[in-house]
Formats: C-alpha cells, sequence, structure tokens
C-alpha cells in the first residue's frame, strides 16, 4: 500500500534524545556493562580471582548465586578485576543501584575512586584500598542477592544496571553528553596504546613509540585532545583532536564551526595535523568541510566508540601511525 501523502494532525516528539543516549550507552558498553567485564574477566589468574572472591563476598551469597548457576564475579567485586579495568566500578555500582551522586558523597569515602570509573586510572593509593572497597560494595551486593525475590537470575543482572543507567543519562544534559563523549574516546585511544602506555593519569597518557620516543597524548581543551613527540631536547606537535558529542543534526554545522574555532587554535599552536570526531549519520561531510576547513579528517564519533565501521578502522590505523606505535593483532580486522 502506499503511504499516504496527507500529513498527521498530530506531532510526536523526536527522537534526538534517544539517539543521544544510544551514543552513551554504546560507550557503557566498553566501560561499565556486562561485555567491559567478561574483557576482564578473560585476563585475570583464575586462582587468584577465587581467592578475592572468598575474601570479599558473604558465604551465603555465594550459595545462592551457586545455586542460580551464575558466576560469583558477575556480582562481586575483586581487587584483581578493577586493577585490569578500572572503569568497572561502575558496573558494581549500577548493579548495586547507587547514583553517581550517592556513591561518591563525601560522606561514604569513596570519593577518591571515582576517577577509575570516569577516566580507567587507578594510583597506588586506590590500588592500595581495592580489598576494603571491595568488601564494602560485597556487603551491599550480597544483600541485593540474598533479598531478591525470586532468586537472582543472568536476566537480572543484565537488566537491573539499566535501570540506574538510564536516570543517569537522563540528567546529563548537551554539555554534560559532549564532556563524556571526550572523556570516552581518551579511553578508546588508550585501549588502541594500551601495551606501549608507560604512565597514566585522568588526563595524560605517556608511551613509547616504536622509535624509544617519549608519546603525550593529553585531554585539554580547544582541542579536546593533542598528541606530541619528545626527540631528545625538542618537543614536536603531532595532532589535535576536537570531539563534539551531541546528535543534533540541526545544530551540527554549529558544532562544525565550534571544531573550526579549536583547530585554528591549534594550527596557531603549531599542531600540523587536525580531526573532528562528530556524529555524522544524515550528515554531509562536504558540508561540514565548509564549515571547518581546518580539520584534515572527520570521524563518526560514534563508530569511533563503539569501535566498528569504516570510521573506527580508519580512526585506528591512523592514530596508530601517528603515535608510531603497532596496532594490536586483534585491531588488524577490515
Amino acid at each position: 500500500m502506499a503511504r499516504s501523502s496527507v500529513k498527521p494532525s498530530i506531532r510526536c516528539p523526536g527522537i534526538s534524545r534517544q539517539v543521544a543516549f544510544h551514543q552513551l550507552l554504546v560507550s557503557a558498553r566498553r566501560t561499565w556493562l556486562a561485555g567491559a567485564l567478561s574483557d576482564a574477566l578473560a585476563k585475570a589468574e583464575p586462582n587468584l580471582l577465587k581467592e578475592q572472591i572468598l575474601d570479599c563476598a558473604p558465604p551465603e551469597a555465594l550459595r545462592i548465586l551457586a545455586s542460580s548457576q551464575i558466576r560469583d564475579e558477575l556480582v562481586f567485586p575483586t581487587p584483581v578485576v578493577l586493577g585490569l579495568k578500572p572503569t568497572l566500578l561502575g558496573y558494581y555500582r549500577l548493579l548495586a543501584g547507587i547514583p553517581q551522586k550517592s556513591f561518591y558523597a563525601s560522606g561514604t569515602g569513596l570519593a577518591r575512586f571515582k576517577s577509575m570509573e570516569t577516566f580507567g586510572s587507578i594510583n597506588e593509593n586506590q590500588r592500595h584500598d581495592l580489598p576494603d572497597l571491595c568488601r564494602a560494595m560485597g556487603i551491599e551486593l550480597a544483600a541485593l542477592v540474598t533479598e531478591i525475590s525470586p532468586s537472582v537470575s543472568h536476566q537480572d543482572l543484565s537488566e537491573l544496571p539499566l535501570l540506574t543507567l538510564g536516570s543517569q543519562f537522563q540528567g546529563a544534559n548537551n554539555n554534560r553528553i559532549g564532556q563524556q563523549a571526550t572523556r570516552d574516546v581518551f579511553l578508546v585511544i588508550a585501549s588502541i596504546a594500551e601495551r606501549a602506555i608507560e604512565s597514566r593519569s585522568e588526563t595524560k597518557l605517556i608511551l613509547k613509540d616504536s622509535s624509544g620516543n617519549a608519546v603525550t597524548v593529553s585531554l585539554a581543551s580547544d582541542p579536546d585532545v593533542r598528541v606530541q613527540v619528545q626527540q631528545g631536547n625538542l618537543s614536536i606537535k603531532k595532532l589535535a583532536i576536537e570531539i563534539k558529542g551531541g546528535t543534533d543534526r540541526s545544530n551540527a554545522h554549529n558544532r562544525a564551526g565550534e571544531a573550526e574555532k579549536s583547530h585554528q587554535t591549534a594550527r596557531n599552536q603549531g599542531y600540523p595535523e587536525c580531526w573532528t570526531l562528530i556524529f555524522k549519520m544524515g550528515l554531509r561531510v562536504d558540508k561540514l568541510r565548509r564549515e571547518s576547513p581546518s580539520t584534515n579528517h572527520w570521524f563518526d564519533v560514534a563508530q569511533v566508540l563503539a569501535e566498528e565501521g569504516d570510521d573506527w578502522i580508519e580512526f585506528r590505523t591512523r592514530l596508530a601511525n601517528v603515535l608510531g606505535i603497532p596496532l594490536k593483532k586483534q585491531d588488524k580486522r577490515s
């Protein structure tokens, strides 16, 4: 049947917010949800994991999980897992249903761990305190397991975190969505450079390239990400990246214009290469180029955050070349 040309008399609100939420959800899958946990568990030493579970999880809750055929580490945090992937603190927080504002409030003593969830970094003081953190969370997560009726299921573990995550997304305005996208892209860059990283903080990665030079990747503003290489006494500016996380198509060209202002600043500072990450769906790149002629390469931020698609493949390849590092074997896919 042909579609009617008659316009409806009612107007459904737009879907731009849900598109923005999807972008945040894609990032959360890499940092706070079950897929990220599976990646970390694959790297954890099994005997150490079992030993730490017994230290952090009450026996009654473990018996319930065993009867439900649920792996203990899907519910209870351990120092080895959080040490391997610090952002997973967010997984266990969401499973417990605790908002960030409450979890990291000054009275809890947990504020010092926030950078683990947000930036994926961990310092020696945090690492030292991981056993206490895991035991404290273990008490509340054990209560969750024992008080749920009927018995906790795999479906519960998949869906319960989304209830709190949805509220978290709801509270994010456009500015916070952009800030989150910047932090998440920084985590993607850290993943690409993982084997070469020598030190890491909330806003800076220092790695060694294939020639033994120190390469610094830093979060800043105007531009959002900067890459510099130290060759002897010379600090050489290599790359400036501007990240635009908004998804409203009607405002896309304004975001491209904002990127141009940042790139002009970067060019004046001596950066020869400028990239822009923006939500490209439904947009013509030739029009974006008119808004930001200083941008050398445009990448779809959604593809980069999801780590799939043609723009993701090009981004990681070009970035590895700029950083002077080989791609990880699992990244060498077409």
